[in-house]
C-alpha cells in the first residue's frame, strides 16, 4: 500500500499526510452503517400513530417510548469509547450492528408496550456508540486536514437513512403492518453485517497500541473541561434536541396536528432530512475549502457550525405565529435542518487536540453527553401535548422550547469553540503537571 509521508514507530505506520487506498470504500460502508442506524431510529416515530392506536398509548407513554431509546445510549457510548482505545474498531462495529439487527425481530409478532420498550432500550444501547466509533474508525484513514468531508459523508448516513427508509417503511406500515417494518430493518442490518465482514478493514494511518506507548497523554479531566469540548457538547445538545423530536414526533405532528394522512405524512417526513443532508454536505465542503485557503479552525469549524444553530432556532420560533400548514412545515424543515452543520465540525475539532490513543473515549463521552437531549426532548414534547388545551397548542409549545434551546446552544458554541489554540494550551498544561509531579517525588 502506497501512502505519502508515512511515519514508522516499531515498524508500524501511525501517521501520514496522504489518504491510503481503500479509505473511501470504508467511508462508504460506514455511511451505510449510519443509514441503517437512523432507519432503526426513525421507525417508531414513523409508525407512531398506528403504535399509539394499537397499544392504546397516551402522548406521555409514547413520549416515554421515544425517550427509552436513550436510557442506555450514553452509558454504552462511554463504555465502548474506552474499549475502542484498545480493540480494533472493525470488530466493535460488527458487534454493534449485530445487536441492532437482533433487537428488531421481537417486534415482528404481537408485542406489549413493555416488550417494545425493552427492545428500544436494547437497541439504544447498541446504537449509542455508533457515530463516535465510526468517526474514530474513519480518522484512521484520513489525516486531520482531510477529515471534515468524510465526517460530513458519515453524518449524511442519518439523513439518507431517513430519506431511503421512510418511503419503504411507510409502504410496509400502510399496506401490511408496523410490525413488519421492524422485521425488515432486522434483515437489512444482517445484510450490512455480511458486507462489513467481507470488506471492512482497520485504517492504516494510526496504530492505537503503538501510539498509546509513545505519544504524550493529556489527563482526561483537562480534555473534558476544555472550553472546546464543553462548547461541542453544548452546541450539539441543542441540535440533538431538534433531531430527537424529529425522530419521535415529526410524523405524529403531521398526522394528528396538521391533519395529513399516514401516506402523505410518510413523504412529508422526508423533507427535513433532504434539507439537512444539503446543509451537512455544504458545511463539510465549505469548511474544507476555508481551511485550504488559510482560515483557522476557530472560523472554518467553530463559527461555521454554530451560526446555523442560532439562525435555525430563530426560524423555529416563528412557527406558532405562522398561518397555514404549508408555512409551518417549511419553518420546521428549515429551522431544524440547519442543525446538521454542527455534527460535521465537532468531531474533527475534538480530534485536533485529543491524543489519538484517547480520541475514541473522548468522542464517545462527547456523544454520550449531547445525546442526553434524546432522553429529555421526546418526553417534554409528550408532556406539552398532554397538558395543552389542544393538540396543536401542545406541539407549538414543544417547538418553542426547542427554538430557545437551539439559540442558546448556538451562542455557547460561538463563545467556547476555539480548537486552533486548544492543543497548545492543553499540551503545556499536561507538561507542567508532569513536571510538577516529577519534582514532588524527586529525592532532591
Amino acid at each position: 500500500m502506497s501512502v505519502e509521508g508515512t511515519t514508522e514507530v516499531a515498524g508500524k505506520t501511525i501517521g501520514t499526510t496522504g489518504t491510503p487506498k481503500g479509505a473511501w470504500t470504508v467511508t462508504f460502508l460506514l455511511f451505510l452503517f449510519m443509514v441503517v442506524n437512523f432507519a432503526d431510529k426513525i421507525v417508531v416515530g414513523l409508525a407512531g400513530v398506528p403504535i399509539m392506536t394499537d397499544l392504546k398509548l397516551t402522548p406521555e407513554q409514547f413520549g416515554l417510548l421515544g425517550s427509552s431509546f436513550f436510557f442506555l445510549f450514553s452509558i454504552a457510548a462511554i463504555v465502548v469509547g474506552f474499549i475502542v482505545n484498545k480493540v480494533p474498531t472493525r470488530w466493535v462495529l460488527l458487534v454493534l450492528a449485530v445487536i441492532w439487527a437482533l433487537a428488531q425481530f421481537p417486534m415482528v409478532g404481537t408485542v406489549s408496550f413493555t416488550t417494545l420498550l425493552i427492545c428500544r432500550i436494547v437497541l439504544g444501547a447498541g446504537e449509542g456508540p455508533a457515530f463516535s466509533v465510526a468517526a474514530h474508525a474513519i480518522y484512521k484513514w484520513f489525516p486531520d486536514e482531510k477529515r471534515t468531508l468524510p465526517t460530513a459523508i458519515l453524518s449524511q448516513g442519518s439523513a439518507f437513512g431517513v430519506i431511503l427508509a421512510v418511503p419503504a417503511l411507510n409502504w410496509v406500515i400502510v399496506n401490511h403492518s408496523w410490525h413488519y417494518a421492524f422485521g425488515a430493518l432486522g434483515v437489512v442490518g444482517l445484510i450490512w453485517v455480511c458486507a462489513w465482514l467481507a470488506l471492512g478493514k482497520e485504517g492504516p494511518l494510526e496504530d492505537t497500541q503503538v501510539l498509546a506507548a509513545t505519544e504524550q497523554k493529556i489527563p482526561y479531566l483537562q480534555l473534558l473541561t476544555s472550553r472546546t469540548f464543553i462548547g461541542c457538547v453544548a452546541a450539539t445538545f441543542g441540535a440533538y434536541w431538534a433531531l430527537s423530536l424529529g425522530l419521535t414526533w415529526f410524523t405524529p405532528f403531521i398526522v394528528k396536528g396538521l391533519g395529513f394522512s399516514q401516506s402523505q405524512a410518510g413523504f412529508i417526513s422526508i423533507l427535513p432530512w433532504v434539507f439537512g443532508a444539503t446543509i451537512v454536505i455544504l458545511t463539510g465542503w465549505i469548511s474544507q475549502v476555508m481551511m485550504a485557503r488559510g482560515y483557522n479552525t476557530r472560523v472554518a469549524r467553530g463559527v461555521l457550525g454554530s451560526v446555523p444553530l442560532v439562525i435555525g432556532g430563530l426560524i423555529l420560533a416563528m412557527m406558532p405565529h405562522a398561518q397555514g400548514a404549508g408555512l409551518q412545515i417549511a419553518l420546521l424543515v428549515v429551522g431544524s435542518g440547519l442543525c446538521g452543520a454542527i455534527y460535521v465540525v465537532c468531531p474533527p475539532m475534538l480530534g485536533e487536540f485529543t491524543p489519538t490513543s484517547q480520541r475514541g473515549a473522548i468522542l464517545a463521552i462527547y456523544g454520550a453527553l449531547y445525546t442526553l437531549a434524546g432522553i429529555i426532548a421526546p418526553a417534554v414534547m409528550g408532556a406539552m401535548i398532554q397538558r395543552a388545551g389542544s393538540t396543536v397548542d401542545g406541539y407549538m409549545a414543544g417547538f418553542t422550547i426547542n427554538a430557545v434551546i437551539m439559540v442558546g446552544s448556538g451562542l455557547l458554541g460561538l463563545l467556547l469553540l476555539w480548537p486552533n489554540s486548544e492543543k497548545a494550551r492543553l499540551t503545556r498544561g499536561a507538561a507542567a503537571q508532569a513536571s510538577a509531579l516529577k519534582g514532588a517525588v524527586s529525592p532532591t
